[in-house]
């Protein structure tokens, strides 16, 4: 099994126990995400960090009702994120999966760092989503170390496209993942 797995199978731990403490009000609240509602936020993590992750092992592409899909419509939205990501986590459990590379649509890169970017989108906008619902969000320094290495590694890319702020100052005392939050323009401290 890729060494990517573990951080993968930490993130999705922490998403999905984040996901089941969003309360059915709070869906409407604005999120920390510019112009997302947390409804919004938690589609987009469960899209892309339970479907895309086992799409992308799969090789398959992600059909467009499911892009269109409002998961959290469902009163057990959260607990079917979590199947998700355990399904997702078992098709990257295979070597067959680490193997080659993915086909998005729009460009072709290796499955490892498809892998990582997932772990990346679950980690930043698990943070994201804990943090718009009143909860913490915190991993093993060793996950945060490797999501602040694929945060630095994608963070201009990211900044071109809107998808990253500027980054945030950080204390010297601050964990590899506060220091992931920041690259990305979060600020780990608000």
């Amino acid at each position: 099994m890729n060494s990517i797995h573990p951080h993968l199978t930490t993130c999705a731990a922490e998403a999905a126990r984040v996901a089941r403490a969003v309360s059915p009000d709070q869906l409407t609240m604005p999120s920390v995400c510019d112009a997302w509602t947390v409804r919004e936020l938690a589609n987009h993590l469960v899209l892309y960090s339970s479907h895309g992750l086992e799409h992308r092992a799969l090789r398959v592409q992600l059909p467009d009702e499911l892009v269109q899909r409002d998961f959290t419509a469902e009163a057990d939205w959260a607990e079917q994120y979590a199947g998700r990501l355990e399904r997702a986590l078992t098709a990257w459990s295979v070597p067959e999966a680490w193997e080659g590379e993915v086909d998005l649509g729009f460009t072709v890169m290796p499955a490892a760092e498809i892998a990582s970017l997932i772990v990346k989108e679950l980690a930043l906008h698990g943070w994201d989503l804990a943090r718009s619902t009143g909860q913490a969000f915190s991993l093993p320094e060793a996950t945060g170390a490797f999501v602040l290495t694929v945060v630095e590694e994608h963070a201009e890319v990211y900044r071109q496209y809107d998808g990253f702020a500027a980054p945030v100052p950080t204390a010297g005392d601050a964990t590899a993942f506060e220091r992931a939050l920041a690259t990305s323009g979060r600020d780990p401290r608000a």
